[in-house]
């Protein structure tokens, strides 16, 4: 599984509604991600707008394409772009600015040692 963590920039006064929203999201928008391949998701929100995400997946671009296929995300996408500063044309799902990895507590425990 590859790890991905991204990051976005939720407007200062939409945090609040974007919580809520994210508290429940609609069944068939959990079904579709997970049934597309983003598995142990989970979002971070710093008081400040400031969104972590993070998810595993086989392939992020199949995870972004499988879910570009589905009804469900083109409305969920559409009703969460407001929520965010500098997307431009992207949709939060392929808008986010993607953080290399730099550390990985059990891929250095697996290493062998000289």
């Amino acid at each position: 599984m590859r790890r991905v963590c991204f990051q976005l920039q939720v407007k200062p006064e939409r945090i609040e509604e974007y919580k809520r929203r994210h508290a429940a999201v609609w069944p068939d928008m959990l079904r579709a991600l997970a049934d597309t391949g983003w598995h142990n998701y989970s979002l971070f929100l710093r008081p400040d707008g400031l969104l972590i995400g993070y998810f595993e997946t086989p392939s992020l671009r199949d995870a972004q394409e499988g879910m570009a296929r589905t009804e469900v995300n083109g409305r969920w996408q559409a009703e969460m772009a407001e929520f965010f500063v500098d997307l431009g044309d992207a949709a939060p799902d392929t808008g986010f600015l993607e953080l290399e990895e730099v550390f990985h507590l059990e891929d250095q425990l697996d290493r062998p040692t000289a």
